[in-house]
């Protein structure tokens, strides 16, 4: 009996140590990135009321660790807020993070998910991207209408060298710029009349029309949180975003038909840009997308591609206004390699190595999206031995990773020398391969019109800074310039810069502009 109880008791210790064994396992092996305790019902949300939220995470990470978890209501969020757990997410992990989680904003505004960036992802979001980069984005389609972005920023260059004493609402001129050589790019035509002011009712309803997308799609909306709620629309966004689609909906389709009734008459011109591309398409079952495809594509770009670089070429000569010697660094390299009897062409960029330096640094301090578009994990996954559970909602802290201080040497000074060759960051691109500044994402689901974004951002930035000298309003001295930003999904100055440019040039040179 003694061996029988003895057997028994071995058995019973051995299963018990095994189960003991086993919890503790599943429960390591399942552990929650750290991050503030969830408070009943709501989870974290009280702790994130107030500030922008990328800077609130990028107090957090500080606390909590890089890698965090947040409880926002009934949904999971996982917050990536340093370079190296950014790239496990979106480069060892990118295929299981390649969709979108539900949210109000694509649902309202983005014509219910059908258009390119909210898309879930498969093969209507491969052919949009694929349409998008053959005819818009690809090398041969930037050189192509290479001549279309001269043309608009000597437009530009125009209006700022005849406003005289009147200061200059740069933000709105930049807005109108890109939006035309989107619109010539895109649709054949300019969005905005000639082109030539920012102040002209319709030049200020599309800004505004931009605008209101981007700081809606960045505005708190409980519905997304607590999905039986939706319907109550507690805080009217959801009524906001209904209004504003209406708004630029009726934009986009007064474009399509009037393109689609000179196309019929045969005045498409060649088929030579986006729209006539799409609208022929409808023959081609391969490629064939509706008409609602055809807008929501459109409206990705319009929003996508005019707030974001304005706003970025806005920032970096507010940075060149603030730091003189930079400036003048600036204007002397557009003077050896340019001269000052012609316009910049996109040629002249890969020489301009001080000018790529300084549109760097402005991406890594002021990301033109700070918070990257929010991603979905499709299956459960670990990161750093923390367990990320399926239908968890991805966010990574663009802004918090430009400013990290243990990736940075004095991270919140404006410093395009670092990356100069000899700099501690001269090897470090934007491009999504070097996780320390990544302004269009990164993975497969990387911003389609990074190329033309980046390309636009150089040639506005290299223009303002050769064909003027800048003086402030008023005796405002530049170290008094405000910084601060404006709430939204990108991120804004909260007061315009407001400036008098100064021809520096041959007046020639102004006289040749078209």
């Amino acid at each position: 009996m003694d061996e029988i109880a003895l057997i028994v008791a071995a058995v019973v210790t051995l299963a018990s140590t095994i189960l003991l064994h086993r919890t503790f396992f599943r429960r390591s092996r399942f552990r929650l990135p750290p991050g503030p305790k969830p408070w009943p019902i709501v989870g974290n949300m009280p702790q994130i009321g107030g500030a922008p939220l990328h800077s609130l995470l990028a107090a957090m990470a500080g606390e909590y660790g890089s890698l965090m978890y947040l409880r926002l209501g009934s949904v999971g969020v996982v917050v990536a807020a340093s370079a190296a757990v950014a790239e496990k997410l979106l480069k060892v992990h990118d295929t299981n993070f390649l969709s979108r989680p539900p949210n109000a904003g694509a649902k309202y505004i983005a014509y219910n998910y059908q258009d390119m960036v909210f898309a879930p992802y498969g093969p209507r979001w491969r052919l949009l991207r694929k349409i998008s980069t053959v005819h818009l984005f690809s090398s041969k389609a930037l050189d192509d209408h290479r001549r279309i972005r001269e043309e608009e920023i000597a437009v530009l260059v125009q209006a700022l060298a005849s406003s005289g004493e009147v200061p200059a609402a740069l933000g709105s001129l930049l807005t109108v710029c890109t939006a035309n050589a989107l619109g010539r790019t895109m649709i054949g035509r300019r969005v905005f009349g000639d082109g030539g002011s920012g102040d002209d009712s319709e030049a200020k309803q599309f800004k505004a029309m931009v605008e209101q997308v981007m700081i809606l799609a960045g505005k708190f909306n409980p519905g997304d949180f607590f999905p039986s709620l939706e319907w109550l629309d507690l805080l009217g966004v959801a009524s906001e975003m209904k209004k504003v689609h209406k708004w630029f909906d009726d934009f986009l389709t007064k474009i399509v038909e009037e393109h689609r009734n000179l196309l019929a008459r045969g005045r498409g011109g060649g088929h030579q840009d986006l729209l006539s591309t799409l609208l022929s398409s409808a023959e081609d079952e391969n490629e064939k997308i509706n008409d609602t495809e055809i807008k929501a594509l459109l409206l990705n770009m319009f929003t996508a591609g005019t707030d974001t670089s304005a706003s970025t070429v806005e920032w970096a000569l507010t940075e060149l206004i603030r730091h003189p010697k930079m400036m003048a660094q600036a204007q002397q390299e557009l003077d050896s390699v340019v001269g000052r009897d012609r316009a910049v062409s996109d040629l002249d960029l890969p020489q301009l190595v001080y000018l790529q330096a300084v549109v760097k640094e402005t991406f890594r301090l002021h990301p033109p999206t700070p918070l990257s578009l929010p991603r979905m994990a499709a299956e459960s996954c670990e990161i750093n031995g923390y367990h990320i559970p399926k239908g968890t909602t991805l966010l990574v802290d663009v802004w918090a990773i430009g400013r990290d201080p243990k990736e940075w040497a004095d991270p919140l000074e404006f410093r395009p020398n670092r990356f100069l060759p000899g700099g501690e960051k001269a090897h470090v691109d934007v491009k999504g391969n070097d996780f320390e500044v990544i302004p269009f994402g990164a993975g497969r689901r990387i911003c389609v019109g990074m190329s033309m974004g980046l390309r636009m951002v150089q040639m506005l930035t290299a223009t303002l800074v050769h064909y003027f000298d800048w003086a402030l309003p008023n005796g405002l001295l530049p170290d008094e310039l405000n910084m601060d930003e404006a709430y939204g999904l990108t991120l804004r100055r909260a007061q315009p810069l407001v400036v008098h440019p100064r021809p520096r040039l041959l007046p020639g040179v102004y006289q040749k502009s078209p």
